[in-house]
């Protein structure tokens, strides 16, 4: 991401906020595994590739194979949460019965779901949800206002950067005013931010320079948690992926910086 910030001209201020956490205990995995395989799911809905890649995973270590979970898989009704599942169910040749088209986010889901509710009606059907870093509320219980049996299936969580100081100086950077565009691609990212911020003190400082600074969002998601935050998003690419926000931020941070500025 910083050499396409730099291919435009930019100077990326790179302030990881995150790191993949496998959860120490698997258990939820283990126990989705088995009942998967006793056929007591109706329907799976994975929401990220590395998800979907880290539950076989898990089920392979725990197990030592990963064989009759794989089949398992394959004998079911699975939704996928955008291309990036596709790519991992794809890699154990497992069909995809649904794919939630862009932006990706959990709406595009129900919208598939109650495209097909003739074929296949919510109202008991027991639905299992690959989780990805924290649960996603919504839409559990939009599924659970439609009926289904939900079961949540946490394969891992988000944690801190083991290395914080980017991400301070970054929050530095921001209660300074000294940044003029800030780029997110995940809610999370918008989370830790700001848990930095107040850390050290200057939340209020860091929340200032959000403001004062083009906030440019991957997508809806991330749009969400930034509003929540008080940090409107001043634009969202047109695509939910890296290349996109980038270049389009490229193309708008100038006049919209300009605008922002001028009006406070």
């Amino acid at each position: 991401m910083a050499s396409l910030i730099v291919s435009y001209g930019g100077e990326p201020i790179s302030a990881p906020a995150m790191r993949e956490v496998p959860l120490e205990s698997n258990a939820e995995a283990l126990a989705f595994a088995d009942a998967l395989e006793r056929g007591e799911f109706d329907l799976v809905i994975l929401l990220t590739g590395v998800g979907t890649k880290a539950l076989i995973a898990a089920v392979e270590r725990m197990r030592g194979s990963r064989d009759s979970f794989v089949a398992a898989l394959r004998a079911t009704r699975i939704v996928a949460r955008g291309p990036k599942p596709v790519a991992a169910l794809r890699e154990v040749d497992a069909p995809v019965w649904l794919t939630a088209p862009e932006p990706n986010t959990w709406r595009e889901i129900l919208a598939v779901l109650d495209g097909r509710g003739h074929e296949l009606p919510l109202r008991g059907l027991r639905v299992a949800v690959q989780e990805y870093g924290v649960s996603n509320p919504d839409l559990l219980a939009a599924l659970r206002e439609r009926g289904a049996v939900v079961t949540a299936v946490p394969v891992y969580q988000w944690a801190l950067p083991e290395d914080l100081e980017p991400l301070r100086a970054a929050c530095r950077a921001l209660a300074e005013e000294h940044i003029d565009v800030a780029l997110f691609t995940t809610a999370t990212q918008v989370v830790h931010l700001l848990e930095v911020a107040a850390a050290m003190g200057i939340s209020e400082a860091a929340a200032r320079g959000l403001r004062k600074a083009v906030v440019a969002s991957i997508g809806p998601t991330t749009s969400e948690e930034l509003r929540e935050r008080g940090a409107v998003p001043d634009m969202e690419a047109s695509h939910p992926k890296m290349g996109f926000l980038v270049r389009e931020a490229a193309e708008r941070a100038g006049d919209l910086l300009r605008s922002k500025r001028a009006g406070q």
